[in-house]
């Protein structure tokens, strides 16, 4: 399926993908891909639930809250809010940490609710941009469900983009003006938006620890109420979820690496939409990789014959360049360092990642965050040597452990770096 872009249209919705054809002469209907389901009918129907709550002009709801900004055209970028149709709590359709144990299918149907207002700024000059800026950035600052009303140029419209990075959302529309409730802001984001000489990594980490949600997090950082005054700006959505995985996930590095380590090999088993998780957790000092196998006909390896893999993975000293792997490398090196700050230890960490056929289109980087949580979560296999290991992870995983370890920084190290165990 790589190659040109193609465009169909169906009323006042524009679907965008890439392909080499065989969705125009699929339809949906043939499966020609080679998935079980059609990925692009999946949003379809999703979206034609919504549109005609939302074929106005003027729309009104409960924000979860949830707000976006945009990256093109950097630092001149659209912001704004996400508003479904309908009141109430909504605060389900902006809270990934609850959408563990959902379907593609339930967590689109809800994020294609949420209609995106565009209202254009200068990220780094954002006080001359009016009342709008304030709004959306109260907006992320409050804790509940808050009624919002935008007033559009346009009908709301959109197309489809698969998106590894960020959560999928519905039909947008230029923005005239908008208009919202009052509501309570959160009280760490808050103590941190009114504190214009603390710096922004330092406001991350101190709502984090004092137990606000990663997610929210992410929006306060988005829209500018962090860091000293001087320096604040508005920051990509899709860039502020990354840097706030890796600020917090450095900040319990700082700690975690310096523990004594585990004791044994554990291995932490997980499946979820399609996708099969193996941790394993060795007793060394801290290194960390991330290997995704990507099976043909799935979203990122569409037309593929053959698995693709890709890995990224740092030592103790740390990373100097970007992953490869992009943000899900951050968010599962965070979720990482969760457990071994609450434990009190240090490992060496390998994350295994198939993804399977039905894992049909991207839902954003939480996925990763949040099943490695998850994983963790349960109750861990012992083993005194990695090959014991092994033969439980050939049971879970399809992949067999030399490709594995064809692919791996880590666990190659491991084989070939002698280490001072090894004299007694």
């Amino acid at each position: 399926m790589a190659g040109r872009t193609y465009y169909s249209r169906t009323r006042d919705l524009e679907v965008e993908g890439t392909g080499s054809g065989l969705c125009s002469i699929c339809k949906g209907a043939h499966r020609l891909c080679g998935k079980d389901r059609c990925p692009l009918m999946i949003k379809f129907y999703s979206r034609q639930k919504t549109l005609p709550l939302i074929d106005v002009k003027d729309l009104a709801g409960c924000s979860p809250p949830a707000v976006f900004v945009g990256r093109h055209g950097y630092p001149k970028v659209d912001i704004g809010p996400l508003i479904p149709p309908e009141f109430g709590d909504t605060s389900i359709m902006d809270t990934p940490e609850r959408w563990m144990g959902m379907s593609i299918d339930q967590i689109v149907d809800f994020r294609f609710k949420l209609v995106r207002g565009k209202y254009r700024i200068d990220a780094t000059d954002f006080r001359k941009s009016g009342r709008i800026v304030d709004n959306v950035q109260e907006l992320a600052l409050t804790e509940k469900p808050i009624e919002v009303e935008a007033a559009f140029s346009q009908k709301p419209t959109g197309r489809i983009i698969m998106d590894d990075e960020v959560q999928p959302f519905g039909p947008s529309a230029r923005m005239e003006s908008m208009v919202k409730g009052n509501g309570r802001f959160e009280r760490n984001l808050e103590r941190s938006y009114y504190d214009t000489d603390l710096r922004a990594t330092e406001a991350v980490v101190n709502s984090y620890l004092n137990g606000t949600m990663i997610s929210d997090i992410q929006k306060a950082f988005s829209v500018g109420t962090m860091g000293i005054d001087k320096n604040r700006r508005f920051v990509p959505t899709r860039w502020s979820i990354t840097a706030v995985d890796d600020i917090i996930g450095k900040h319990l590095l700082k700690t975690t690496k310096f523990n004594e380590t585990i004791d044994d090999f554990r291995l932490y088993q997980w499946n979820q939409l399609d996708n099969r998780w193996c941790i394993l957790l060795m007793p060394c000092t801290w290194r960390f990789e991330l290997i995704e196998a990507w099976y043909p006909n799935t979203t990122w390896n569409p037309a593929g014959k053959t698995v693709d893999i890709i890995s990224d993975c740092e030592f103790f000293d740390g990373r100097t360049e970007y992953a490869h792997i992009g943000g899900c490398y951050y968010a599962s090196r965070m979720a990482v360092n969760e457990l071994l700050m609450a434990e009190g230890r240090t490992a060496g960490a390998v994350i295994m990642r198939e993804a399977h056929p039905g894992y049909v289109m991207p839902v954003g980087v939480w996925n990763v965050r949040e099943n490695v949580r998850a994983c963790l979560k349960t109750r861990p296999m012992h083993f005194d040597t990695l090959d014991q290991a092994w033969v439980e992870i050939e049971k879970m995983m399809d992949i067999k452990r030399e490709t594995w370890i064809k692919n791996s920084g880590v666990l190659r190290d491991w084989m070939i770096q002698r280490r001072i165990d090894d004299y007694y």
